[in-house]
């Protein structure tokens, strides 16, 4: 079997059971992950005054991560700028909040050439590539300028936009055509993938081909939907845990044992919380018989708090729980309880297990695996409602949720009256057709469709990367500051001294360093990867 080898941005190594808090990604990739003993690689989350391609390695559960710091530059341009104050905004249809800036387009691709660099030696030549997400768009092409021939693939875990919108993005073309360097790409929604297709065939002239394929860019390249989902097994099993009955007795003595209607998610303007609090002050408003019978609690930690839109929301979702609860509250109860922080996974499930009602309602989503964790935590016998965004990508799978428009309060508040109203057979029926796709369609199919989709792109269409745009008559040299030096030695950034290899961090965390399948020359004895010790790939063989 080869190899799996996933890059993200950032990279969380896997958890004790239970440990992991919010973070969709971080968990889904851990959870699949646990089968494999592949290589995990991506950011550390640390900066330094300069980048130098050194490589932090761990080995966890059977997980070698490997990771690289990045310079203070790095993060301003390539996170905070390009990928969450251009492509995010974008990618949920937020415009108004799109920032175009072209040194956080120069930072983007900065990253991704390091990136390709710092991964290309760690490279075999039977590894499947496994890349997540939008701030690695372009890593494909960069690798494949390094002569890199695997068969990469790339997974979005947030919307694609419509055609429309998305050509209001400078340099949108150089953006598309990137992807046209991986092999496979994936989507949530078949929505999302069929946005693409009309983006490729509207503006890049591009052509179906008969099996399905997409021509473009002189490449041709396979798109798919992968609906992603959790490890439902695990997180049922969670919910029956010490930690979260003991989390679920709290819950019910400290709520008076009202009816408690549960939010979960990184405080986000994507996430529609200010439209969720107006949703629930329109219920109080319009069915006062319920008031004092229900609590709202709406979980959100905070993130991404350097850019300024999220400092907004913010400060926008103080002022507003503190007006419904002035508005609402008495001297025993107060409807809206709102906190901004993390909870273990354990706890989390006993909070969902504890809640009558999930208010799930984006603006715009991938998938959102906070509704598939949910179901997955109810009693069988007298489960929750889930009330579903129809703008998640979820709301495709999850039929037998209640589906509402998070723009309308009208909508959100009859939503809730309805579920909180629904007899306990309804509650169970609708459940176990949730609970049946939230198994069925879980993280390990997910995980599967994807890796088996990669694997059996046809050699053929690989082969003919060569005479598209990512390949020159000579690909591109590794630099120094990958950590490889053509006589054979490794050089330290600044030092020019080869034969001494940059000190690895936690190097007894790694396990047998032959089974880290690092590049030559680092001076411990590990295995050449190339007739020019690596530091010079070839150019794809024709």
């Amino acid at each position: 079997m080869s190899r799996l080898i996933v890059v993200s941005n950032r990279v969380t190594p896997p958890a004790g059971k239970g440990e992991e808090t919010v973070g969709g990604l971080a968990m889904a990739l851990a959870a699949a992950l646990r089968e494999y003993s592949g290589l995990w690689f991506g950011w550390s989350g640390k900066t330094t005054p300069e980048f130098t391609g050194q490589l932090n390695l761990q080995r966890v559960e059977g997980v070698t991560v490997a990771t690289v710091d990045l310079e203070e530059a790095d993060l301003n341009e390539y996170y905070n700028g390009y990928a969450n104050k251009t492509l995010w905004p974008l990618f949920h249809y937020r415009q108004d909040l799109t920032a175009y800036d072209r040194s956080f387009d120069e930072g983007y691709q900065r990253v991704n050439r390091r990136f390709a660099e710092t991964l290309a030696p760690l490279i075999e030549p039977d590894d499947l590539i496994w890349v997540h997400d939008y701030h690695l768009i372009p890593l494909a092409r960069e690798l494949r300028e390094l002569g890199v021939k695997n068969r990469i693939g790339f997974f979005l875990h947030i919307p694609w936009p419509a055609h429309q919108l998305l050509i209001t993005l400078p340099r949108h073309r150089q953006l598309v055509e990137a992807l046209f360097a991986y092999d496979l790409v994936g989507f949530q929604t078949p929505e999302y993938r069929q946005a693409f297709e009309e983006y490729v065939l509207n503006e890049a002239r591009g052509v179906v081909t008969g099996d399905g394929q997409l021509r473009a860019f002189g490449r041709v390249v396979q798109a798919g939907a992968f609906p992603i989902g959790i490890d439902a097994a695990d997180f049922a099993e969670l919910s029956e845990s010490t930690i979260a009955r003991r989390t679920f007795d709290i819950m019910s003595a400290h709520t008076a044992f009202r009816k408690v209607v549960i939010g979960v998610d990184r405080l986000d303007y994507s996430k529609g919380v200010e439209e969720r609090f107006l949703g629930f002050e329109r219920f109080l408003a319009s069915y006062p018989e319920l008031r004092r019978e229900v609590l709202f609690l709406q979980i959100a930690p905070l993130s991404r708090e350097s850019v300024e839109a999220y400092q907004e929301i913010r400060a926008r979702l103080d002022a507003l729980s503190g007006r419904i609860n002035g508005e609402y509250a008495d001297i025993d109860w107060n409807p809206v309880r709102y906190v901004n922080r993390n909870y273990r996974r354990d706890e989390l499930a006993g909070i969902y297990r504890a809640a009558k009602v999930a208010l799930v309602t984006p603006l715009r989503d991938g998938m959102n695996l906070v509704a598939k964790e949910f179901v997955a935590a109810q009693d069988p016998a007298d489960p929750g409602v889930l009330v579903l965004s129809r703008f998640a990508g979820a709301a495709n799978q999850l039929k037998s949720a209640l589906i509402v428009n998070p723009n309308s309060p009208e909508e959100i508040a009859d939503a809730l009256h309805r579920a909180l109203s629904m007899d306990r057979m309804e509650r169970i029926e609708r459940w176990r057709a949730l609970f049946d796709n939230v198994q069925r369609e879980d993280v390990t199919a997910w995980r599967d469709a994807f890796v088996n989709a990669l694997a059996a792109t046809r050699e053929p269409d690989r082969a003919r990367t060569a005479e598209g745009p990512f390949y020159g008559e000579q690909a591109r040299p590794l630099p120094v500051h990958a950590g490889l030096h053509p006589d054979g030695g490794t050089e330290r950034p600044g030092e020019g001294q080869a034969g001494q290899a940059p000190p690895l961090r936690d190097p007894e965390a790694c396990g047998d360093p032959a089974s880290l399948r690092l590049p030559a020359g680092t001076g411990r004895g590990l295995q050449v990867l190339g007739g020019d010790q690596g530091a010079f790939p070839r150019p794809p063989r024709t």
